[in-house]
Order: C-alpha cells, then sequence, then structure tokens
C-alpha cells in the first residue's frame, strides 16, 4: 500500500491497487499505519478529536484510509472468486514515535470491529464463539486452511500486551514474540509448537548487496528436508537504506544488466531463482535398461523405460515483495503460486490437511 513517496517511500505503482493486487494473486499484504491527525505529546486526551488511521510508509503519508483497504478486502473475500481465498494481513505501526501503542491499538480495533467485514460486541451469540468474528481470524496460531477460508487472517506488529484486545495477546491474531530490526541472518521465534522463521534484513548497505539480499531471502524460503516440527518462513525481499538502496533500486535494478551495464534488481534475481527451481524438478526420462548380452536385450524388449521422477522442491512461506508486477508481465506471482503445488507429501500436505503456513 505504498504508492507515494518515490524514491523513499514508494514500493508499488499507481497502476496495482489494492484490488489489483488481491486479483493478480497477491494473499498476503503489508499494510502499515499511522493516526491522523496525530495526538500532541503531553497534551491531554481530547475525545472530541476524530482520528482515523491511514496508510503509511515510512514518513510518507499513502493517502488510503484503513477503512478503505477494509472495504476492498472484504469485497473481494464476498465475491464468487474471493470466498474460498484467504488473505493474511500485517499490520505494523508506523507512527510509534508519535503515537501511544496503546491508541493505536484501540484505534486498530475500532476499525476492525466497525468496518467492513467487522461485527457487533453486543451480539452474545457472537461472543459466545470466541475472538474469531466477522471476516477476522484474530486467534495467536497457525490456522489450518479449512478454518479460513473468506477469513483475513492478521499478523500483529502492534499491540505491546494486548490490551483492550478479548484474551489479550491471545486475541489479537498471530503475535510475533521477537523482531529485531534489519537482522541480516535472520531469526526464528515459536508459536503453539510452530517455528515461525523470519527473514527481513531490510537496511541493506548499497545495491551492491542486491545478489546477498537474495541469496538469503530464498534460503530462507527452502525448509529442511527433515522437520521434526511445522516450520512457517517469512521472508521479505524489500529493502531500503539512504542514499545507495532506495526501494525502485533494489526491486528493479537499474541500467542493462544483460548487457553489462547496469545492476539487476531483486525481483528479476528472485524469479530467475524460482524458474531454475521448477525447472530443474520437472521429471525426466533415462533409459535405464543398461543390456549387456543378446539375451538381457531379449528379456528386456517391450518393458517401458525406466522412469526417473527429480524430486521436486518445496519453496515455502510467506513472502512480500516490492514492485512485485516486475519485471514487466508480473510473473513472479504466477510462479510464487506454482510453488503451493510442488514437493507436496502424501498426509502432510493433501488438502485436507493443509495449512496456511504451506504456501
Amino acid at each position: 500500500m505504498a504508492f507515494y513517496g518515490w524514491p523513499i517511500s514508494q514500493c508499488q505503482t499507481l497502476e496495482t491497487p489494492l484490488t489489483t493486487q488481491l486479483h493478480g494473486g497477491i494473499r498476503v499484504i503489508d499494510i502499515r499505519l499511522a493516526v491522523i491527525p496525530p495526538p500532541i505529546p503531553n497534551a491531554p486526551a481530547d475525545t472530541k478529536v476524530n482520528r482515523e488511521l491511514i496508510a503509511y510508509h515510512g514518513l510518507w503519508p499513502q493517502q488510503t484510509p484503513f477503512t478503505a483497504i477494509l472495504n476492498d478486502i472484504h469485497a473481494f473475500l464476498t465475491s464468487p472468486i474471493g470466498s474460498r481465498e484467504t488473505i493474511v494481513m500485517s499490520l505494523k505501526q508506523e507512527d510509534f514515535a508519535i503515537t501511544p501503542a496503546l491508541l493505536f491499538s484501540q484505534l486498530v480495533k475500532e476499525a476492525i470491529v466497525r468496518g467492513p467485514g467487522g461485527w457487533d460486541e453486543s451480539d452474545a451469540k457472537a461472543k459466545a464463539k470466541g475472538v474469531n468474528r466477522g471476516m477476522w481470524f484474530l486467534e495467536n496460531r497457525i490456522p489450518r486452511l479449512g478454518e479460513v477460508r473468506g477469513k483475513v487472517v492478521m499478523l500483529s506488529r502492534f499491540g505491546g500486551n494486548g490490551a483492550g484486545w478479548e484474551r489479550g495477546l491471545e486475541g489479537i491474531g498471530i503475535h510475533p514474540t521477537t523482531w529485531p530490526d534489519s537482522e541480516k541472518n535472520g531469526f526464528e521465534w515459536e508459536l503453539k509448537g510452530t517455528t515461525v522463521r523470519t527473514h527481513d534484513w531490510y537496511g541493506i548497505p548499497s545495491f551492491f548487496s542486491i545478489p546477498e539480499k537474495v541469496q538469503l531471502g530464498t534460503a530462507n524460503l527452502l525448509p529442511p528436508t527433515t522437520l521434526d516440527r511445522p516450520l512457517l518462513p517469512i521472508t521479505y525481499f524489500s529493502a531500503a537504506s539512504f542514499p545507495l538502496a532506495f526501494p525502485p533500486v533494489i526491486a528493479r535494478g537499474f541500467g542493462w544488466p544483460k548487457w553489462g551495464l547496469g545492476v539487476e534488481g531483486v525481483n528479476s534475481k528472485l524469479g530467475a531463482w524460482l524458474l531454475d527451481k521448477l525447472g530443474a524438478a520437472a521429471a525426466t526420462e533415462v533409459n535405464v535398461s543398461g543390456a549387456q548380452s543378446g539375451k538381457d536385450v531379449e528379456k528386456e524388449a517391450g518393458k517401458e523405460a525406466m522412469k526417473v521422477v527429480a524430486e521436486e522442491p518445496r519453496i515455502r512461506g510467506w513472502t512480500f515483495l516490492d514492485y512485485y508486477a516486475e519485471p514487466e508481465g508480473g510473473d513472479l506471482v504466477p510462479l510464487l503460486v506454482e510453488c503451493n503445488f510442488r514437493g507436496r507429501r502424501t498426509g502432510e500436505e493433501g488438502w485436507e490437511h493443509a495449512r496456511v503456513a504451506g504456501g
């Protein structure tokens, strides 16, 4: 939702609004908000001020009210094409230096309760069903996919101790226990039996670090071959720092890198990596008859040559991208969607057993 503030804050183009993203296959969205008008430090609370949440990125307002975002998502999830889909929404406070965390959390709750897809808090029957109401899944756990079709799963990168939310931190969505700032080598946190492995190294020194950024990010997408517990990778391929790593440069690159005149961006490198992984795993036929004598040849005659099928890659997790539709054509999204169908294991990632973390 960062459409303004080029080149410092803009991370998507105006040609790809939220509705276009949803219809184009985007299912994990990064929403960053600030309070307008901001509260005055050390001033007494003024209940007459009508404050609202709007999309923000860094220091730049993105001109979209949170209620408009909720309206677009609710319209998609209640449409024929979206009613069986699931949206993961990461929510982060962008004005933490100005707005108290408790006020921000309170305004978020009020917005989702009263907004499209919200609920009536006075409804005793709805309250008896727990914290998951309206279009929202607000439990602090990784749900199974079948539980959340037509729902929004909240990833709450705000909320402090969960004050003001029913059941506190257990009713404010998936809530990280740690999030170190721009940790290059990533970090892990535990969530009720699931390990959440996170890569969010955004403060890269310059565009010369693009290859290392992609290498670390793609490595996070590959679960170990053997797992003793569920794993959810969360990977941010976005990055920004002043003055040699603005978002457009990192995502798109610049110049003519194929001709040796420029720098290839993160998105292009990620696309090439996905093509390599998915293409290398294509089924191949290898003739291994290896007959050594006429008798062997006669014995093997008419038998079909053995087929050796390369093991499909298991590329998993939630992935965040700047300028997701570029390089031109938006081919990154179909490649990432395809990963959901590769490397599935019977009884582990079958449709009836699939978790949201599975793709």
